[in-house]
């Protein structure tokens, strides 16, 4: 997983970083700070992006609100 260089969040499909970019969601932090079910009803986000964002998480010892 390779963060871009503006955030610590991996990188994934064009319209699931759009998608976080217009919730303001801009680090890990952020992605952990809200509802996990949020995240995945927000449009654009698909399966692949959030096991990824979850995988990225972990690493860096966040929690993903389940």
């Amino acid at each position: 997983m390779e963060a871009t260089p503006e955030s610590d969040l991996p990188r994934t499909s064009a319209p699931a970083a759009r998608a976080l970019a217009e919730a303001g969601i801009t680090s890990l932090a952020d992605l952990s700070a809200r509802p996990w079910n949020e995240i995945a009803q927000l449009h654009g986000v698909g399966p692949q992006a959030l096991r990824i964002w979850k995988a990225a998480l972990d690493e860096h010892g966040f929690q993903a609100d389940p």
